[in-house]
Protein backbone atom coordinates (compact mmCIF):
# COMPACT_ATOMS: atom_id res chain seq x y z
CA UNK A 1 0.00 0.00 0.00
CA UNK A 2 1.08 3.39 -1.15
CA UNK A 3 2.03 5.80 1.98
CA UNK A 4 0.20 8.39 3.11
CA UNK A 5 2.01 11.18 3.19
CA UNK A 6 -0.85 13.86 4.39
CA UNK A 7 -0.94 14.85 7.39
CA UNK A 8 -2.85 13.10 10.10
CA UNK A 9 -6.44 14.00 10.75
CA UNK A 10 -7.07 15.82 13.96
CA UNK A 11 -9.99 14.30 16.18
CA UNK A 12 -11.25 15.97 19.54
CA UNK A 13 -14.16 14.48 21.75
CA UNK A 14 -15.87 16.01 24.98
CA UNK A 15 -15.94 11.88 26.33
CA UNK A 16 -19.18 9.59 25.54
CA UNK A 17 -18.09 9.11 21.91
CA UNK A 18 -13.99 8.66 23.34
CA UNK A 19 -14.00 4.67 24.00
CA UNK A 20 -15.65 4.14 21.09
CA UNK A 21 -13.06 6.51 18.50
CA UNK A 22 -10.07 4.24 20.20
CA UNK A 23 -11.58 1.15 19.43
CA UNK A 24 -12.48 2.40 15.41
CA UNK A 25 -9.31 4.29 14.55
CA UNK A 26 -7.30 1.74 14.25
CA UNK A 27 -9.65 -0.02 12.01
CA UNK A 28 -10.36 3.44 9.87
CA UNK A 29 -6.65 4.02 9.69
CA UNK A 30 -5.96 0.53 8.54
CA UNK A 31 -8.43 0.56 5.45
CA UNK A 32 -7.84 3.51 4.50
CA UNK A 33 -3.97 4.13 5.13
CA UNK A 34 -5.01 7.45 6.94
CA UNK A 35 -3.50 8.35 10.55
CA UNK A 36 -5.97 9.61 12.82
CA UNK A 37 -4.97 11.75 16.11
CA UNK A 38 -7.35 11.67 18.99
CA UNK A 39 -7.81 14.61 21.24
CA UNK A 40 -9.95 14.31 24.60
CA UNK A 41 -11.40 17.66 26.88
CA UNK A 42 -14.73 18.65 28.10
CA UNK A 43 -16.90 20.56 25.70
CA UNK A 44 -17.39 23.25 28.08
CA UNK A 45 -15.32 25.09 31.20
CA UNK A 46 -11.70 26.51 31.42
CA UNK A 47 -9.79 23.47 32.13
CA UNK A 48 -6.61 23.24 30.87
CA UNK A 49 -7.02 20.72 28.58
CA UNK A 50 -10.96 22.23 27.56
CA UNK A 51 -12.04 22.46 24.18
CA UNK A 52 -12.90 26.53 24.82
CA UNK A 53 -9.64 26.34 26.18
CA UNK A 54 -7.66 24.58 23.30
CA UNK A 55 -9.38 26.69 20.63
CA UNK A 56 -8.57 29.95 22.57
CA UNK A 57 -5.19 29.09 22.28
CA UNK A 58 -5.06 28.44 18.51
CA UNK A 59 -5.29 24.61 18.61
CA UNK A 60 -7.46 23.27 15.07
CA UNK A 61 -9.44 20.23 14.52
CA UNK A 62 -10.56 18.59 11.55
CA UNK A 63 -13.27 16.74 13.30
CA UNK A 64 -15.29 17.08 16.60
CA UNK A 65 -17.33 14.70 18.26
CA UNK A 66 -19.49 16.16 20.96
CA UNK A 67 -22.91 16.64 22.69
CA UNK A 68 -25.10 17.96 19.87
CA UNK A 69 -25.72 21.06 22.06
CA UNK A 70 -22.00 22.00 22.68
CA UNK A 71 -21.71 21.10 18.87
CA UNK A 72 -23.71 23.21 18.31
CA UNK A 73 -22.56 26.02 20.12
CA UNK A 74 -19.01 25.84 18.59
CA UNK A 75 -21.00 25.79 15.09
CA UNK A 76 -22.32 29.25 16.00
CA UNK A 77 -19.17 30.36 16.88
CA UNK A 78 -17.56 29.59 13.62
CA UNK A 79 -15.41 26.69 14.91
CA UNK A 80 -17.45 23.83 13.00
CA UNK A 81 -18.92 24.44 9.80
CA UNK A 82 -22.23 25.00 9.35
CA UNK A 83 -24.25 22.28 7.97
CA UNK A 84 -21.67 19.41 9.03
CA UNK A 85 -23.45 18.03 11.87
CA UNK A 86 -23.95 14.17 11.95
CA UNK A 87 -25.36 12.82 14.80
CA UNK A 88 -23.78 9.22 15.65
CA UNK A 89 -25.47 7.36 18.92
CA UNK A 90 -27.71 8.36 21.65
CA UNK A 91 -25.98 8.42 24.87
CA UNK A 92 -27.45 8.21 28.68
CA UNK A 93 -26.27 8.70 32.33
CA UNK A 94 -25.69 5.91 34.23
CA UNK A 95 -24.02 5.61 37.61
CA UNK A 96 -21.44 3.56 38.89
CA UNK A 97 -19.62 2.13 41.89
CA UNK A 98 -16.30 -0.25 42.66
CA UNK A 99 -16.82 -4.31 42.02
CA UNK A 100 -17.18 -5.35 45.69
CA UNK A 101 -19.07 -2.24 46.88
CA UNK A 102 -23.14 -3.36 47.75
CA UNK A 103 -25.25 -2.37 44.53
CA UNK A 104 -27.18 0.87 44.28
CA UNK A 105 -30.85 1.03 43.60
CA UNK A 106 -31.50 3.86 41.30
CA UNK A 107 -34.26 1.83 38.94
CA UNK A 108 -36.87 4.66 40.43
CA UNK A 109 -37.13 8.41 41.22
CA UNK A 110 -37.74 7.84 44.90
CA UNK A 111 -34.48 5.08 44.92
CA UNK A 112 -32.08 7.88 43.00
CA UNK A 113 -33.47 10.25 45.66
CA UNK A 114 -32.54 7.96 48.63
CA UNK A 115 -29.43 7.13 46.87
CA UNK A 116 -27.91 10.73 46.28
CA UNK A 117 -29.10 11.47 49.89
CA UNK A 118 -27.55 8.27 51.49
CA UNK A 119 -24.32 8.19 49.46
CA UNK A 120 -21.08 9.19 51.38
CA UNK A 121 -19.59 11.19 48.52
CA UNK A 122 -21.12 11.89 44.68
CA UNK A 123 -18.75 12.55 41.40
CA UNK A 124 -20.17 13.79 38.38
CA UNK A 125 -18.62 14.67 35.31
CA UNK A 126 -17.96 18.57 34.03
CA UNK A 127 -19.56 17.80 31.02
CA UNK A 128 -22.83 17.72 29.27
CA UNK A 129 -24.26 14.57 31.61
CA UNK A 130 -23.33 16.90 34.56
CA UNK A 131 -24.45 19.89 33.46
CA UNK A 132 -27.66 17.88 33.51
CA UNK A 133 -27.44 16.69 37.23
CA UNK A 134 -26.14 19.99 38.88
CA UNK A 135 -28.24 22.26 37.16
CA UNK A 136 -31.49 20.79 36.33
CA UNK A 137 -32.09 17.38 37.84
CA UNK A 138 -30.51 17.89 41.63
CA UNK A 139 -33.33 20.61 42.03
CA UNK A 140 -36.05 18.87 40.59
CA UNK A 141 -35.42 16.28 43.24
CA UNK A 142 -35.18 18.93 46.00
CA UNK A 143 -32.15 18.54 47.24
CA UNK A 144 -30.13 20.73 46.05
CA UNK A 145 -28.75 21.89 49.14
CA UNK A 146 -26.98 18.34 50.24
CA UNK A 147 -25.58 18.04 46.56
CA UNK A 148 -24.05 21.16 47.15
CA UNK A 149 -22.47 20.04 50.09
CA UNK A 150 -21.29 16.18 48.90
CA UNK A 151 -21.33 15.73 45.19
CA UNK A 152 -18.10 17.19 42.83
CA UNK A 153 -17.79 17.73 39.58
CA UNK A 154 -15.19 15.96 38.18
CA UNK A 155 -12.89 18.12 35.42
CA UNK A 156 -9.78 16.58 33.22
CA UNK A 157 -10.65 13.21 34.45
CA UNK A 158 -13.15 10.07 34.29
CA UNK A 159 -15.43 9.44 37.30
CA UNK A 160 -14.98 6.39 37.39
CA UNK A 161 -11.04 7.15 37.65
CA UNK A 162 -12.23 9.24 41.05
CA UNK A 163 -14.04 5.99 42.55
CA UNK A 164 -11.35 3.86 42.16
CA UNK A 165 -8.86 6.44 44.27
CA UNK A 166 -11.78 5.97 46.44
CA UNK A 167 -12.33 9.74 46.45
CA UNK A 168 -16.37 9.12 45.87
CA UNK A 169 -18.49 6.61 46.46
CA UNK A 170 -20.71 6.67 44.11
CA UNK A 171 -20.17 8.45 40.14
CA UNK A 172 -22.47 10.13 37.50
CA UNK A 173 -21.49 9.87 33.99
CA UNK A 174 -22.30 8.74 30.44
CA UNK A 175 -22.80 4.70 30.73
CA UNK A 176 -19.85 4.70 27.62
CA UNK A 177 -17.28 6.96 29.70
CA UNK A 178 -17.70 4.84 32.80
CA UNK A 179 -17.52 0.86 31.24
CA UNK A 180 -14.07 1.51 30.04
CA UNK A 181 -12.79 1.97 33.90
CA UNK A 182 -11.49 -1.31 35.36
CA UNK A 183 -13.15 -1.65 38.69
CA UNK A 184 -15.85 -0.42 38.14
CA UNK A 185 -19.88 -1.59 38.22
CA UNK A 186 -22.66 -0.30 36.42
CA UNK A 187 -25.78 -0.06 38.74
CA UNK A 188 -27.77 1.39 35.76
CA UNK A 189 -29.08 4.43 34.27
CA UNK A 190 -30.97 7.13 35.08
CA UNK A 191 -34.58 6.32 35.92
CA UNK A 192 -36.88 6.85 32.22
CA UNK A 193 -38.72 10.27 34.03
CA UNK A 194 -35.38 11.57 34.71
CA UNK A 195 -32.81 10.81 32.06
CA UNK A 196 -31.16 13.07 29.54
CA UNK A 197 -30.08 10.97 26.24
CA UNK A 198 -27.53 12.60 24.28
CA UNK A 199 -27.27 13.16 20.64
CA UNK A 200 -23.12 12.89 20.42
CA UNK A 201 -22.88 14.35 17.32
CA UNK A 202 -19.68 15.14 14.39
CA UNK A 203 -19.19 18.03 13.17
CA UNK A 204 -15.95 19.29 10.91
CA UNK A 205 -13.67 21.59 11.91
CA UNK A 206 -14.28 25.06 10.15
CA UNK A 207 -10.63 25.00 9.03
CA UNK A 208 -10.23 21.65 7.87
CA UNK A 209 -7.94 21.32 5.29
CA UNK A 210 -8.44 17.85 4.23
CA UNK A 211 -12.42 18.34 3.59
CA UNK A 212 -12.69 14.92 1.55
CA UNK A 213 -10.82 12.77 4.43
CA UNK A 214 -12.76 14.34 7.39
CA UNK A 215 -16.37 13.56 5.07
CA UNK A 216 -14.95 9.62 4.54
CA UNK A 217 -13.99 9.54 8.46
CA UNK A 218 -17.72 10.28 9.29
CA UNK A 219 -19.10 8.12 6.92
CA UNK A 220 -17.17 5.63 8.84
CA UNK A 221 -18.02 6.16 12.22
CA UNK A 222 -21.58 6.60 11.13
CA UNK A 223 -21.61 3.28 9.31
CA UNK A 224 -23.47 0.15 10.02
CA UNK A 225 -20.13 -1.74 9.37
CA UNK A 226 -18.95 -0.47 12.78
CA UNK A 227 -22.48 -0.13 14.50
CA UNK A 228 -21.71 -3.44 16.85
CA UNK A 229 -18.69 -2.15 17.83
CA UNK A 230 -19.67 1.41 18.90
CA UNK A 231 -22.84 -0.59 20.55
CA UNK A 232 -20.41 -2.44 22.71
CA UNK A 233 -19.38 0.78 24.42
CA UNK A 234 -22.46 1.40 26.10
CA UNK A 235 -23.91 3.84 23.03
CA UNK A 236 -26.87 3.50 20.45
CA UNK A 237 -26.01 3.98 17.22
CA UNK A 238 -28.00 6.28 14.98
CA UNK A 239 -27.30 5.29 11.36
CA UNK A 240 -28.20 8.50 9.94
CA UNK A 241 -27.80 9.57 6.38
CA UNK A 242 -24.58 12.21 5.46
CA UNK A 243 -25.65 15.81 4.66
CA UNK A 244 -23.52 15.81 1.63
Amino acid sequence: MTENTSPPLRVITSGAFAQALKLLTPLYEAKYNKKVDLYFGSSIGAAHDSIPTRLSQGEQFDLFVLASSALDHFVSEGKILQGSRVDLVVSNIGAGVRVGDPDIDISTVEALKKALLTAGRIAYSASASGTYLSEELFQKLGIEAEMAVKAKKIFSERVGTILMRHEADLGFQQVSELIPIEGIKIVGELPAEVQRSFFFSAGIGAQTQQLQEVRRLVEFLASAEVADTVAKTGLKPVLPPMPW
